[in-house]
C-alpha cells in the first residue's frame, strides 16, 4: 500500500486507512481492529502522510515516503530509537541525521522526529511499506510512451 491511503487525524492516535471521502468528512479503518467509522471534519483536521515531507538545508523538501524507504533500508545499522516519551531529544536528531543527514535543524523540530518514527514504526510493524509498488508505479510514470 502506498502512502496515499494513509491518513494522520487531529486527536486520535496512530495512522489511518483513508476509505473513501464526504464533503463533511472521511471514512477511515483502524488498521488494528479493522474497523470503519466516520470521522467528521468540523471536529478533526487531517493529514495525508504523502503531503507530508521533511525540509533540508539547501531550501528543498524529501517526502516522507522517500525518508521512511531509507529508514527502512537502514534499519540494522541504524536501529529506530525508542518510541513514545522515552525518546529523549539527542536521540532524536542523531537518528535523524544517520538517516538524513542534510535536514534542516532550524525547521525540523523534535515532534517532528518523535512523529516519524511513531509513524514509521506505526506502519512497519504491521507490514504496510511497500516500496517496490511505488517504484513501479515511478518507472511506469517514466518510461517513454509509444506513439
Amino acid at each position: 500500500m502506498s502512502l496515499k491511503k494513509f491518513v494522520v487525524i487531529s486527536e486520535m492516535s496512530g495512522v489511518h486507512a483513508m476509505i473513501g471521502n464526504r464533503a463533511n468528512g472521511l471514512i477511515v479503518e483502524n488498521f488494528d481492529t479493522g474497523k470503519r467509522k466516520f470521522v467528521s471534519s468540523r471536529k478533526h483536521q487531517f493529514t495525508p502522510l504523502e503531503s507530508i515531507s521533511i525540509y533540508t538545508e539547501d531550501n528543498n523538501t524529501v517526502a516522507l515516503f522517500d525518508v521512511f524507504k531509507t529508514m527502512q533500508e537502514k534499519m540494522e545499522e541504524c536501529p529506530l530509537p525508542t518510541s513514545g516519551n522515552k525518546m529523549t531529544s539527542d536521540e532524536a536528531f542523531g537518528y535523524l541525521g544517520q538517516i538524513l543527514p542534510n535536514y534542516d535543524r532550524d525547521q525540523v523540530y523534535f515532534n517532528d522526529v518523535k512523529k516519524l518514527v511513531k509513524w514509521f514504526s506505526y506502519l512497519n510493524d504491521r507490514n504496510l511499506l511497500d516500496f517496490t509498488e511505488e517504484e513501479t508505479e515511478e518507472n511506469k510514470e517514466e518510461a517513454p510512451s509509444e506513439e
